[in-house]
């Protein structure tokens, strides 16, 4: 044996344990030796043991019931059981009550000790896949969430400190600072990573269909209703909600949610019987919910409720010293994804890079690398592979900004600085006012998207409309077309 282990004897036979056990110890083994079932549990109360060698007959006991008892609460203990009666069905039974091997006796030597290096050789094995599996936890949820600004060691450790708690978390910051990624990592890290991570943008759904996608409905609560629908808190049973842009929802969506939150109960849309879950809610918002609670367009009793746990994710041009990894990260990505060889930007781009105010935060950064890669005619990236918004020179776009675009996370961008008004002929040619407000429109929300590197959440911000409604804009005036954001024609 080339490792010695702490061992555990059980058999009724005095006699033959005795021996077994100065052999044993003649090997290197630490033994300790028991006669019954009952001396056997009382003697593992008192040290920990590697190995359990027993008979399966001990006179009036009954060998898996010592098997049993070891699976469940010392379940690092590796069992062997050794028996005179053995037939293939004992042995099947002995592996499912929790026994590594099954020996027959009369025990040869060479047979138990291999026997014994096998089950050492496990256990060795398994420890280590804990430790692995323990170095792997340390960061798991947080792979992706690249950093070595202070404050986002903090959140870190909030993280791992909230990871189990029972209670509500608030994440806040600006579009595109990685809420949704906070959260998950947040659930990652938690018993509950098992069960489902589920995700809802509440700005994105009307408030009579949010109703339905968080509660389900019953069949016929409305037209089109044909049959009964789980919503998401089913769905995250056991697991984590994730609800972003809750500062959406409205006044009666926010009492049916303070309900559910409290008392984790709530009926089906349309329906009277009352569900009960157990679902961690994690939730999400770019706004200052404190205004929000001021205006009265969010319930206090809901805002205390919610905020019992408030991390605060800061913009990236707080913590510009990140960018650099940052764009490391990105290039590596969009450079394996489009299959081109790219070995990085030069100092002058991303001292360029760390200067800019980035109001769509990590995910405008990750769009600009990936179109400077897909745009890029040489393996080192330039200054002249940045969008237009981050050098402030003119891309040779129609300018129809009846004024410059502000931010509403921080100031206009160069170009917005720079932009001047133009006039707009009022020539009608017959054409009704809406359709004579396309053109314009159309460039408006056209020279916004490519502003903000066509991040949907901070166009939307900048021109004080939601979402929702720009989507529909883009669709009806030919915007949607995804050749537009690598072209600088106006398809």
């Amino acid at each position: 044996m080339s490792e010695s282990a702490n061992i555990l004897l059980v058999d009724d036979d005095r006699h033959l344990v005795q021996s077994m056990a100065e052999w044993l110890r003649e090997l290197s083994h630490d033994v300790a030796v028991a006669q019954s079932v009952s001396e056997a549990k009382q003697k593992q109360t008192q040290q920990p043991f590697d190995l359990v060698i027993t008979d399966l007959r001990l006179g009036n006991e009954d060998g898996f019931e010592l098997i049993h008892h070891t699976h469940q609460h010392h379940p690092n203990t590796t069992v062997l059981v050794m028996t005179g009666y053995a037939t293939p069905a004992t042995a099947v039974e002995a592996v499912r009550a929790g026994a590594f091997d099954l020996l027959t006796k009369p025990l040869i030597d060479d047979e138990l000790s291999l026997a014994i290096e096998r089950a050492v050789s496990q256990r060795d094995i398994t420890q280590e896949n804990e430790r692995l599996r323990q170095q792997l936890d340390k960061r798991s949820g947080l792979e992706n969430i690249l950093s070595h600004d202070y404050r986002m060691m903090k959140i870190f450790d909030v993280v791992d400190s909230v990871a189990d708690a029972r209670a509500s978390i608030l994440i806040t910051g600006e579009n595109g600072t990685g809420k949704s990624m906070i959260a998950r990592a947040i659930h990652a890290r938690s018993s509950r990573r098992g069960k489902p991570f589920v995700e809802v943008a509440c700005g994105a759904l009307p408030d009579n269909l949010l109703e339905s996608e968080l509660f389900g409905h019953v069949k016929g609560a409305f037209t089109g209703a044909n049959h009964d629908r789980e919503g998401k808190f089913q769905l995250a049973d056991g697991g984590t909600l994730f609800l972003d842009e809750i500062a959406t929802a409205s006044q009666a969506m926010q009492v049916k949610l303070l309900r559910v939150l409290q008392e984790l109960q709530f009926e089906q849309l349309g329906g009277t019987k009352t569900h009960t879950v157990d679902t961690r809610v994690i939730l999400a918002t770019n706004e200052d919910l404190t205004r929000a609670v001021a205006k009265g367009t969010f319930r206090q009793d809901l805002y205390y409720r919610v905020n019992v746990v408030n991390i605060v994710l800061p913009a990236l041009r707080e913590r510009a010293g990140d960018i650099p990894l940052l764009v490391n990260h990105f290039l590596r990505e969009a450079a394996q994804t489009c299959g081109r060889d790219v070995s990085g930007f030069d100092h002058q781009a991303i001292r360029l890079m760390q200067a800019y105010h980035w109001p769509g935060n990590v995910r405008q950064l990750q769009n600009v690398v990936e179109r400077a890669v897909l745009l890029s005619r040489d393996g080192r990236l330039t200054v002249e592979d940045l969008p237009p918004e981050l050098t402030g020179k003119s891309d040779g776009f129609t300018d129809f900004g009846a004024m410059p675009l502000q931010s509403t996370a921080g100031s206009a961008t160069p170009a917005a600085q720079h932009s001047t008004s133009h006039h707009i002929p009022c020539v009608f040619n017959g054409k009704s006012l809406r359709e004579a407000l396309e053109a314009p429109e159309r460039e408006i929300i056209l020279q916004a998207l490519r502003q903000y590197n066509w991040n949907r959440a901070a166009t939307a911000d900048v021109l004080e409309i939601n979402r929702t409604t720009l989507y529909k804009k883009m669709k009806r005036l030919g915007l949607d077309d995804p050749r537009l954001q690598f072209s600088g024609e106006t398809l």
